[in-house]
C-alpha cells in the first residue's frame, strides 16, 4: 500500500469512528490534518474505539498528546541525526580527500 492509500485509509477509519460516536466529520477533518501521519491518525482512531469519549474536550486533549508524541519523536530523530553528522566531522575532519 502506497503511502497516500494508506493515509487515506486511516483518515476514513477515523472519520467513520467519529461519526459513529456522533461527532461530525468535519472535526476528524481537522484532526487528521493536525496529526498529519497514518500512524498518529491510527492511534487516535484506537483512542475513539477503545475510549469513547463523550467531549469534544476529550478527543482535542488526545489530538495534542498524540501530536507532541510525533512532534517529540521527530527532534529526536533529527538530534541523532544532526550528532551523527558532527561525529563524522570530529572522526573524518571536513575534506574528504584527506
Amino acid at each position: 500500500m502506497d503511502s497516500k492509500t494508506n493515509w487515506r485509509y486511516a483518515y476514513d477509519r477515523l472519520i467513520k469512528s467519529l461519526t459513529a460516536l456522533g461527532f461530525p466529520a468535519e472535526l476528524g477533518d481537522m484532526i487528521a490534518r493536525h496529526i498529519g501521519s497514518p500512524k498518529g491518525i491510527e492511534r487516535m482512531t484506537s483512542y475513539l474505539n477503545h475510549v469513547r469519549p463523550e467531549s469534544m474536550e476529550l478527543i482535542a486533549d488526545e489530538m495534542i498528546a498524540i501530536k507532541s508524541d510525533i512532534d517529540r519523536w521527530r527532534e529526536r530523530k533529527e538530534s541523532l541525526r544532526a550528532n551523527e553528522s558532527y561525529n563524522n566531522v570530529l572522526n573524518n575532519g571536513l575534506d574528504d580527500d584527506e
